[in-house]
């Protein structure tokens, strides 16, 4: 229940409230969370979608095993979101300071996507009917976040935005879609990416 208020009705909700009142097309998420009256609530949103999705990992991290570089990309991107939250995004004062926030955000995102992939790509091997839809939707967040960002022209806090709710509904849903299955799919789900069992 915690997970799926999170993903649906906080998180949301919260996302939508931060990047009230600002463009979303000529603003991101840095340059309104380095406002004075901003500060806290980036942090906050911060903290709050971090523990979503240390659930998410911690839901699924039984039932999927990946090899170890690929199980541990949920603790590095949330390592690295909290690195970006706590990092100034100010670049005329700081410009190392707000570059590295921008490598940390960005690398943090595609780490959390990389593990979602991997995630669908071994139960797809698997059972491919039930999680083609997943793969259909990886793609499809991938070529709109594109389209966003052409867009604009920058990250945007329209993509910042898509990309965080799209990939907070697909987590949620994959992961009652695994918890569902029976107990031989669990038992599948020890295979490795390359198809071996794991150890």
């Amino acid at each position: 229940m915690t997970i799926k208020v999170l993903a649906y009705l906080i998180i949301p909700v919260y996302t939508i409230a931060f990047t009230g009142g600002y463009n979303w097309f000529t603003t991101n998420f840095s340059v309104i969370g380095n406002l004075m009256d901003k500060k806290l609530a980036f942090l906050i949103w911060g903290i709050v979608v971090g523990l979503y999705f240390y659930l998410i990992y911690r839901r699924l991290r039984p039932l999927v095993r990946l090899r170890p570089l690929f199980s541990q990309l949920i603790p590095a991107a949330l390592a690295l979101l909290f690195c970006a939250i706590t990092t100034p995004y100010l670049p005329d004062e700081m410009p190392l300071k707000s570059f590295l926030h921008i490598v940390f955000a960005f690398v943090s995102t595609v780490l959390l996507l990389i593990y979602l992939t991997a995630v669908v790509w071994v139960r797809y091997r698997l059972s491919p009917g039930p999680y083609r839809p997943y793969l259909a939707g990886l793609a499809l967040i991938l070529v709109i976040s594109l389209v966003l960002l052409a867009m604009a022209g920058i990250i945007s806090s329209a993509l910042e935005i898509f990309v965080t709710l799209t990939t907070v509904a697909m987590s949620e849903r994959l992961s009652n879609r695994i918890r569902r299955e029976g107990p031989w799919k669990k038992a599948a789900s020890l295979w490795s990416l390359t198809g071996s069992r794991a150890a």
